[in-house]
């Protein structure tokens, strides 16, 4: 694999942290323009990259539906380009450059977001990564596993059905002509499913959990539910009492311990074996110091400069956004993974 799972899931938190907390246009299209490469190199290497090549090319098409919708719905701004009746529903007024540029900022959002989902899970080996899994959320881990995998398996069977319909003369004219193709993959799902379940079933999945007494239950239940009245507590003290913001820091903080110790407590239930352990490079470092980087900087930017994060087309604001030249290279972390990349070691 290209780089260890760990590195991947911090390069991910970074670089999807972007456009999470970003309403900037210039960072998202400095952080696309990042990204492209690194998806490119990574689809050389893997074979489920080109099933989300279509997902990609969803987004681009969601993108061009945001665009007229929010320029039609939102009358709003000084740069008026033509109006509508007014006597017209919801579409009614006045068309603005404002509110245009905002529907392009709404979906460069979306598309970066979906850029970054499909490099990660297009460069990620998900059996490595399900052993990552803390040892009490082992079925979580395999739930999310088979929700990660289940899109690129979907894409490659309907592509298998469809070329092999295809060589047996079948031709898609419209909707009608999708039964052939919707009813195999159907089944084939269903197959896969029983599938898994068998060769879970046969592999002791779930069987080495270890029982516990009925005190000891309790004492999990409990422990969990005052974890969590404690960090409610403190969020609420935090944000309604600005004189004495300590204490709720403070009930948060042991609420969040008290949670940690009953998860590591649930954790020592499960018994996990390991046949192949994985192997931490250098390059595996380095990407997971630059994910820590791009997204400490951007958690650091977000609470001591948030108007830099911020842009919005409409007045008092002028149309023409700012940029911050150390922001701009913080989002160009980004594209680590194409610099790490050495095809000799793949």
């Amino acid at each position: 694999m290209v780089f260890h799972p760990g590195a991947w899931v911090l390069w991910l938190v970074g670089s999807a942290m972007v456009p999470l907390l970003t309403q900037h246009p210039l960072y998202l299209l400095l952080t696309l323009g990042a990204i492209w490469p690194v998806f490119h190199v990574v689809r050389q290497s893997s074979p489920e990259a080109v099933l989300w090549g279509s997902f990609i090319k969803l987004a681009l098409f969601v993108w061009a539906f945001t665009v007229p919708f929010n320029a039609l719905s939102a009358h709003s701004g000084h740069i008026v380009l033509f109006s509508l009746p007014t006597h017209l529903p919801v579409v009614g007024g006045i068309i603005t450059l404002e509110a245009i540029v905002q529907g392009l900022i709404s979906g460069l959002k979306l598309v970066t977001l979906l850029l970054v989902f499909a490099t990660f899970n297009a460069g990620v080996d998900h059996y490595r990564l399900l052993r990552l899994t803390p040892p009490f959320l082992y079925q979580v881990g395999v739930i999310t596993s088979i929700a990660v995998t289940f899109i690129p398996q979907m894409m490659a069977a309907g592509q298998e059905i469809r070329e092999a319909q295809t060589i047996r003369g079948h031709r898609f004219r419209g909707l009608r002509d999708l039964l052939p193709l919707f009813v195999p993959l159907l089944t084939g799902g269903l197959e896969r499913a029983v599938g898994l379940a068998e060769s879970m079933e046969a592999r002791g999945f779930g069987g080495n959990v270890r029982a516990v007494s009925v005190r000891e239950e309790v004492l999990t239940k409990l422990g969990t539910l005052t974890a969590l009245l404690l960090a409610l507590a403190g969020l609420f003290w935090y944000g309604y009492s600005v004189p004495t913001q300590a204490i709720g820091l403070t009930l948060m903080g042991t609420g969040t311990a008290l949670l940690v110790c009953v998860f590591w407590r649930l954790g020592r239930r499960v018994a996990r074996t390991h046949y192949r352990r994985g192997v931490w490079r250098h390059r595996d470092g380095a990407l997971a110091l630059a994910g820590l980087a791009l997204a400490g900087g951007l958690l650091v930017i977000w609470l001591t400069r948030p108007a830099l994060l911020r842009y919005s087309p409409y007045p008092p604001y002028t149309i023409w956004p700012n940029f911050n030249v150390g922001l701009g290279l913080l989002t160009l972390l980004v594209t680590v993974p194409a610099l790490l990349l050495d095809k000799s070691d793949d």
